[in-house]
């Protein structure tokens, strides 16, 4: 961790700390930390935002962390075929392989540092499985999935996969070059990621080596959340302690900053930061499953096209 980066961050583009007198620091409302469970055919995750209340979410659904985990041969595991319809659902790889595929045609082979990003709209079907290679070898596998709403208006949109390099993120750094920020999507400071949205949102990793300190512009009109994928640390200038598993809930204000312990662990030396927001639906969530709606007989519209196959077929 992490797969992408740079040896002398001071070589990248710098996003401006803003001036303490003019902006306002958000405040850190909750912290709460991620209960552990598995997923697809047994891979192990944290549900890093099970135990926020949904209305600092919005317009997330939710996000699961992948692993860290180290397979034994014969071990790493996937998901089956599987259907989703209303929203977006981002995976973003940053150690191991995985091969995805969709009735639609979209599909390819993730590394270290890649994403994909699959609006699933009006209905489709997917499934992620690790490469044979990887099955014979076993090996480090580690990422997460973060599922994006997508407002009433763009529920049944044509469904679009997108994907990602590593290469292709944006890479940012702090002033005095103690972290590496990976852009993955929306805009900071001026500078954009790769991610192409249908709902307004910023996603990007942050890497702060021992005592680094950042302090992040935010758009005022978003909600700001962060997860910690590893290492420990403080959030918002109150400095309350943070550390692996364990999500942030910001308040209202144009900034976010984030500090590492000065002393981390030596299996993972830096503090490592899942930062995200973005522009509120406020729109009524009827869930279910792979299915993220607007209301309860959309739900039952939604599983009777998927029995009927609309949603498409699995592929070889």
């Amino acid at each position: 961790m992490p797969a992408v980066t740079v040896e002398n961050p001071l070589t990248l583009p710098r996003v401006t700390t803003p001036d303490p007198a003019a902006a306002v620091a958000r405040p850190v409302l909750a912290v709460a930390t991620a209960p552990e469970g598995f997923e697809g055919e047994g891979f192990p995750v944290r549900r890093a935002f099970a135990k926020i209340n949904t209305k600092f979410l919005d317009p997330f659904i939710m996000m699961d962390q992948m692993g860290e985990v180290e397979y034994a041969a014969g071990e790493p595991k996937g998901t089956p075929w599987h259907p989703h319809r209303g929203f977006e659902t981002v995976t973003y790889l940053i150690d191991g392989e995985f091969i995805h595929k969709d009735s639609h045609g979209g599909g390819g082979h993730l590394g270290g540092g890649d994403t994909q990003w699959m609006t699933a709209g009006s209905g489709i079907l997917h499934i992620e499985t690790p490469p044979e290679s990887l099955v014979l070898s076993g090996g480090l596998f580690h990422g997460i999935q973060l599922w994006v709403n997508l407002p009433a208006s763009d529920k049944m949109t044509q469904p679009r996969y997108q994907d990602i390099h590593g290469g292709h993120v944006k890479l940012l750094t702090s002033p005095d070059g103690g972290a590496v920020l990976r852009l993955i999507a929306g805009e900071l400071d001026g500078h954009r990621g790769p991610g192409a949205t249908h709902t307004p949102i910023t996603l990007l990793h942050a890497t702060l080596t021992p005592g680094a300190s950042v302090t992040l512009p935010w758009r005022p009109d978003f909600n700001a959340l962060a997860y910690v994928l590893n290492g420990d640390g403080t959030v918002g200038t109150e400095r309350r302690p943070v550390h692996t598993g364990q999500a942030v809930v910001f308040g209202d204000g144009d900034t976010i900053t984030i500090t590492a312990d000065a002393k981390q662990e030596s299996r993972h030396p830096n503090l490592d930061v899942i930062v995200l927001g973005g522009q509120p639906i406020r729109e009524p969530v009827a869930w279910y499953g792979p299915f993220v709606m607007n209301s309860h007989r959309e739900l039952e519209q939604a599983m009777k096209d998927f029995q009927s196959g609309s949603f498409g077929h699995p592929v070889d």
